[in-house]
C-alpha cells in the first residue's frame, strides 16, 4: 500500500510503505540535487538493484562515521532524502548512478533484507512560517553572497546564480545553494535536519560568509603567485633580449667581467689548488645567469679570492739596535720583557723566517700588554692586525662558514689578513682566556690550534674558502689576563711571558714621560697651559687608584685635563700648574679604597694576599668561636681548594692544642665560622691556608695578629708551608695597600730576583718554612716574657700569659 507525501519542492508523490535504503559516505544529497555517484558495496548494489526493480525511489541518508563498512542503525543519521534513481551504468567493481533528490525523510524502520536494508520513511515538514520582511531579506542576502563567491571562483554555474534572482521561496533557494556549495556532513546534515526556513537561511548565510573569506585569501594568493610569476617570465623574457642584443653588439659587459677576473686570478700567483678552484668557480659564473641569488655568491668567493694577499710580503728590516730604541721609545722599564722580546726578533733575523715560539702575554689590565705587539710590528717593519677574542663562541668565527650558508663569509683570520694586505704581518689575538663556547658551533680553541702551530699553519683551512692557506709568515703574539681558562693543548703552543704590573714609582715616572703628554694634547691643550708636578701624580696614584695598570691613572689624569679644558675654552690664557693640593678640588674626594690595611691590631682577624686577573690584592679573613656543636662554618663564596685549606688549617690546630695550651673541651663545645669579606666574589686556591690559621688561633686564644703583617702560603696537616704562585702581583699588591711585613713561603725566595728593589726596600720580606714560623712572627709582641719568643720555643705557653689576657681584654 502506497502513501501520498506532500513536500514543499516536489508536489504530490505516491511512496511505497517500504523503500530501499541507500547509506552515503561523506556525501549529503538534498531535494532538487541532481548528483552522481559511485556504488561499490555488495549491500548497496544489492540496494540499487531493488529500486530498478520497484518504482526507482530509493532513500539515501548519510553516515555518521565514514569509515564504517557495514553501518548499523545507529551509525546512520534519521534524517535524509527520497531520491528517484535516474541512471544506473553497471561497471568492473560496481556501477556508477545518477540520482535526483525529491523530498525530506527521516526514518521510522529499517526492514533487513537477505542482501539488502529497506526502510520505512514519513515526510519531514517544515514549521509554518508566514513569508515575512526578515525572511524576504535574509533570501536576498544569502543569494547575493552566493553570487559573490560565484564571480570570485570557477567552480559555480553563473546560470544558477542567474536562477536564484528571480526565486522568492526560501526552501528553494536554500536546497539550491547548499547542494553546490563544499560541505562538511555536519554542516550539510544541519541544514537538511532544519525544520525552520528563517534558522536554515541563518546557517547557510554563516557558511557563505566564511566561505567568501576562503575565496578571498585563495584568489590573493593566486594573485601573488600569478603576479610573481609574470615577473619572472618578464625578468627571463628581458634578459634574454639583453643577450641578444649584446651579442649583436659583439660582446657583453659580464663577459668582460669574466675575463676581467681572470686576469686578476692569474696575476695574483695563487698556489695551484688555489687558482684551480678559483678558475673553476669563475666558469661556474659564465655559464649562469649573471642576476640570480648564486651569481651574486660566486662573485663574492671570487672577490676574496682575489683580495687575499697570496703572494704579497713586507720586507722586514730587523735592527736589533733600531729595536730596542723603539722598545724604549714606546714602553718604560720591563726590562726583562724587552729582553725576550729583543731575542725573539735576534732568532727571526737569523732564521730569515717566522717559524717559531709564539708569544703569549700574561698579566693584568693596563699593562701594555697590546703595545708591546704594536711594537714587535714597528720594530719589524711589518703591518700589525689585532683581533678580539673576547666574546668568540663559534668556531667559524675562526674558520668562517661554509658557502651553502645564506650571507656566508671567511673567519676572521682571514678577513683580517684581507685588511692587512701582506702575507707576513704581527697578528695579535688579543683576549684569548675570554673565548667561550655553546651549543650552537665547535669550540673555538679547538680551531686555534691548527692556528697557533707551526707545524700545521702552513695549510691552513678556511670553511668558505675551501682551499689552503699558508699562515706560517704570520707572527702571532697573543694576551691574556689569566692562563686558567685556556685549554692545555693551547698552552702547550704559546711561550707564557708574565707583566706582573707597575710600582708606584715606575707609574710616576710613565705618567709624565706618556700619560700626561698625551692627555693634554688629546684635550686640546697645548703643553704650554698645564703642568702637572710630581706630587700630584702620586696624589692620584696613591689616593685615586688602587690598579697593576696604568688606565685608572691615565683616567684621572684626562678628567684634569678636561677641567683645564673648559677654562680654557671660557677665555682663560693662564698657565696651570697642578699641585698635589689641587688634585682633590680638581677630582673631587678620593673614593674609599678597602683593600688597605686595618686600622688596629685585631683578635681574629689576618691578612692574606690575593692574585686576580687584575693584579695582586689583599685579602682578609675573619674568624669567630662560639659556643656551640663543633662545626666548622665557612662563608665568602670560597672555592672547594679553600675550603679543603680551612679544613687542613684546623685539624692542624687541632692536633696541636696542648702545644697552644688549648682544652680538648674547647673544640668539643666550639662552633667556629671563618668568613672572607667581599662574599660576592668568588675565591679558591690554596694559599690562604697559613692565613686561616693564623686567623683560628688568633680567635681561640684570644691573641691579635699584626695588621702591618700580609701573608700567603699552603698549608699542610703536619704543619709545612708550601710554596704558590703570583709572589710578584702579591708583593705588589700588598705594597699598594700599605702593608709593611710579608711572610712568603721559604720555597718561594727564589721568585724575589723578579722584584725591583725598590719594592723589597718598602717592605720586610720574612720566609717561613712551618706555620709555627708564620705564628712566631705573626701575633702581637707581648711585654717581658713574650719578646724572647722564638721559633723553638713553647709559643702557646708565652701567649697565654696574664699580661696577654689584660692587654686582650682592654681591646
Amino acid at each position: 500500500m502506497a502513501r501520498a507525501m506532500n513536500d514543499p519542492t516536489s508536489g504530490e508523490i505516491n511512496i511505497p510503505e517500504r523503500i530501499p535504503l541507500l547509506p552515503l559516505q561523506d556525501t549529503v544529497i538534498f531535494p532538487m540535487m541532481r548528483l552522481q555517484l559511485t556504488v561499490e558495496r555488495d549491500f548497496s548494489l544489492a540496494a540499487v538493484q531493488q529500486a530498478l526493480l520497484q518504482d526507482r525511489l530509493i532513500f539515501l541518508v548519510a553516515q555518521r562515521e565514514a569509515s564504517s563498512a557495514d553501518p548499523t542503525a545507529e551509525d546512520l543519521y534519521q534524517v535524509g532524502t527520497i531520491c528517484i534513481l535516474l541512471h544506473s551504468m553497471p561497471q568492473e567493481h560496481g556501477a556508477v548512478i545518477l540520482v535526483q533528490g525529491i523530498s525530506r525523510a527521516f526514518i521510522t524502520t529499517i526492514w533487513p533484507e537477505r542482501t539488502y536494508r529497506m526502510v520505512s520513511v514519513e515526510h519531514l515538514h517544515d514549521v509554518e512560517v508566514g513569508h515575512t520582511v526578515e525572511e524576504r531579506a535574509l533570501v536576498r542576502n544569502v543569494v547575493e553572497r552566493f553570487g559573490a563567491i560565484a564571480l570570485s571562483g570557477d567552480t559555480i554555474p553563473q546560470e544558477l546564480v542567474y536562477f536564484l534572482q528571480g526565486i522568492n521561496d526560501p526552501v528553494v533557494v536554500a536546497f539550491s545553494i547548499a547542494g553546490n556549495l563544499r560541505l562538511s556532513v555536519l554542516e550539510a546534515q544541519s541544514i537538511l535536519e532544519s525544520t525552520d526556513p528563517a534558522r536554515r537561511l541563518l546557517i547557510l548565510d554563516d557558511i557563505l560568509s566564511r566561505e567568501a573569506e576562503v575565496v578571498s585569501m585563495q584568489n590573493r594568493l593566486k594573485s601573488t603567485v600569478d603576479e610573481e610569476i609574470k615577473k619572472h617570465q618578464k625578468e627571463y623574457y628581458l634578459r634574454e633580449q639583453l643577450k641578444a642584443i649584446q651579442n649583436e653588439l659583439g660582446g657583453s659587459s659580464a663577459r668582460s667581467d669574466i675575463s676581467e677576473m681572470k686576469e686578476k686570478i692569474v696575476d695574483k700567483q695563487m698556489p695551484e689548488v688555489a687558482e684551480k678552484e678559483a678558475l673553476r668557480q669563475l666558469a661556474r659564473l659564465e655559464r649562469m645567469p649573471q642576476e640570480g641569488p648564486e651569481a651574486e655568491s660566486v662573485r663574492n668567493y671570487l672577490d676574496w679570492m682575489i683580495d687575499l694577499p697570496w703572494n704579497t710580503f713586507s720586507d722586514d728590516s730587523i735592527d736589533i739596535g733600531e729595536a730596542r730604541e723603539v722598545l724604549d721609545e714606546d714602553h718604560a722599564f720591563l726590562e726583562k720583557i724587552k729582553e725576550r722580546i729583543l731575542e725573539f726578533l735576534a732568532v727571526h733575523k737569523l732564521q730569515k723566517t717566522t717559524r717559531g715560539s709564539i708569544i703569549c702575554f700574561v698579566g693584568p689590565p693596563g699593562v701594555g700588554k697590546t703595545s708591546l705587539g704594536k711594537s714587535i710590528a714597528r720594530a719589524m717593519g711589518r703591518n700589525f692586525v689585532r683581533i678580539s677574542l673576547g666574546g668568540i663562541h663559534d668556531e667559524a668565527d675562526i674558520r668562517g662558514h661554509r658557502r651553502t650558508y645564506i650571507g656566508a663569509m671567511p673567519g676572521r683570520i682571514i678577513y683580517s689578513l684581507k685588511q692587512a694586505g701582506t702575507k707576513n704581518p704581527v697578528f695579535m689575538l688579543d683576549e684569548i682566556d675570554k673565548i667561550g663556547s655553546d651549543f650552537r658551533g665547535g669550540d673555538p680553541y679547538s680551531a686555534l690550534l691548527e692556528v697557533l702551530d707551526p707545524e700545521q699553519n702552513n695549510s691552513f683551512t678556511d670553511h668558505y674558502l675551501n682551499v689552503p692557506f699558508d699562515l706560517s709568515n704570520i707572527v702571532f703574539i697573543t694576551t691574556a689576563n689569566t692562563i686558567e681558562r685556556i685549554p692545555p693543548p693551547l698552552l702547550d703552543r704559546m711561550e707564557m711571558i708574565h707583566l706582573a704590573g707597575y710600582t708606584e714609582e715606575e707609574k710616576l715616572d710613565i705618567a709624565l714621560r706618556y700619560l700626561v703628554p698625551r692627555q693634554i694634547e688629546k684635550n686640546g691643550l697645548e703643553p704650554a697651559q698645564v703642568a702637572f708636578m710630581p706630587e700630584a701624580i702620586g696624589a692620584i696614584i696613591s689616593r685615586y687608584t688602587r690598579e697593576a695598570g696604568l688606565r685608572n691613572l691615565e683616567r684621572g689624569i684626562g678628567k684634569i685635563c678636561r677641567k683645564i679644558a673648559k677654562k680654557v675654552a671660557e677665555g682663560s690664557l693662564a698657565k696651570y700648574v697642578i699641585s698635589a693640593g689641587d688634585v682633590e678640588e680638581l677630582m673631587g674626594e678620593p673614593p674609599r679604597m678597602f683593600d688597605t690595611e686595618l686600622e688596629q691590631d685585631e683578635v681574629g682577624t689576618a691578612t692574606g694576599l690575593a692574585w686576580t686577573p687584575a693584579g695582586g690584592e689583599i685579602l682578609f679573613v675573619e674568624a669567630i668561636a662560639m659556643e656551640g656543636k663543633p662545626t666548622l662554618h665557612l662563608t665568602g663564596s670560597l672555592g672547594e681548594v679553600m675550603k679543603e685549606s680551612a679544613d687542613a688549617a684546623l685539624s692542624y690546630i687541632r692536633a696541636n692544642a696542648d702545644r697552644f695550651n688549648i682544652p680538648a673541651e674547647r673544640f668539643r663545645a666550639t662552633s667556629l665560622h671563618i668568613h672572607v669579606p667581599a662574599g660576592a666574589l668568588p675565591k679558591d686556591g690554596p694559599s690562604a691556608g697559613i692565613t686561616m690559621a693564623t686567623a683560628v688561633l688568633s680567635t681561640l686564644i684570644r691573641k691579635p695578629v699584626r695588621r702591618e703583617v700580609a701573608m700567603t702560603g699552603e698549608i699542610t696537616l703536619r704543619g709545612k708551608v708550601l710554596p704558590i704562585g703570583g709572589i710578584k702581583e702579591k708583593i705588589l699588591g700588598a705594597v699598594r695597600a700599605g702593608i709593611r711585613v710579608i711572610m712568603i713561603p721559604e720555597g718561594n725566595v727564589r721568585d724575589l730576583a723578579d722584584i725591583p728593589q725598590q719594592i723589597l726596600q718598602k717592605v720586610e720580606i720574612i720566609p717561613v718554612r712551618s706555620v709555627d714560623d708564620v705564628f712566631e712572627k705573626a701575633f702581637v709582641a707581648v711585654p717581658a716574657r713574650a719578646e724572647a719568643i722564638t721559633a723553638g720555643s713553647d709559643i702557646a705557653a708565652q701567649l697565654q700569659a696574664p699580661e696577654v689576657a689584660d692587654r686582650k681584654m682592654e681591646a
